[in-house]
């Protein structure tokens, strides 16, 4: 077995979500929840299906995201994994959503940062191990840093 690291390249302004599914029609039933969520939200999907002609299957309301999504979930490799790329909409509006979605087993990440997938690949294919999800922490927040983020949370609307 070897062991790789993937870098997403996430495109400016946009957010992914990475998860493991199971079953073709996941790309159909992402693009329905993904659609009806949010107003004006953009997005791609990308699912690597892991039988049969075991192609990448895409979905979306946005070619360049659409894109995006194929080129990250084919360096990525795994089968039964997926990538949405996210516009206009943060992963907090769709992603209990997503959960639910009946084919969908787990979310690996949600986010904006940079992100590097951990990937064991055998003779059989490849596996998500885990990712690294942003960078390490520097410290802890102080009383200023208490403030600033409760406000941006207000500023936003996620909280009153």
């Amino acid at each position: 077995m070897d062991l790789k690291s993937v870098r997403l390249n996430i495109p400016e302004g946009c957010n992914i979500i990475l998860g493991q599914t199971h079953f073709i029609k996941t790309v159909e039933d992402l693009y329905e929840i993904l659609a009806s969520s949010v107003p004006n939200v953009r997005f791609g999907i990308a699912f690597n299906e892991a039988s049969g002609p075991c192609l990448v299957r895409r979905e979306g309301n946005e070619p360049e995201l659409v894109n995006a999504a194929v080129d990250n979930i084919r360096e990525v490799g795994a089968g039964h994994t997926f990538i949405i790329v996210l516009k206009n909409a943060f992963p907090i509006n769709v992603l209990n959503a997503v959960k639910l979605c009946q084919e969908v087993c787990s979310i690996y990440c949600a986010t904006a940062n940079a992100v590097e997938v951990i990937i064991a690949e055998t003779q059989q294919g490849r596996a998500i191990l885990g990712v690294v999800d942003g960078s390490s922490p520097r410290g802890v927040e102080s009383d200023a840093e208490v403030k600033a983020r409760k406000e941006m949370l207000r500023k936003f609307g996620y909280k009153l």
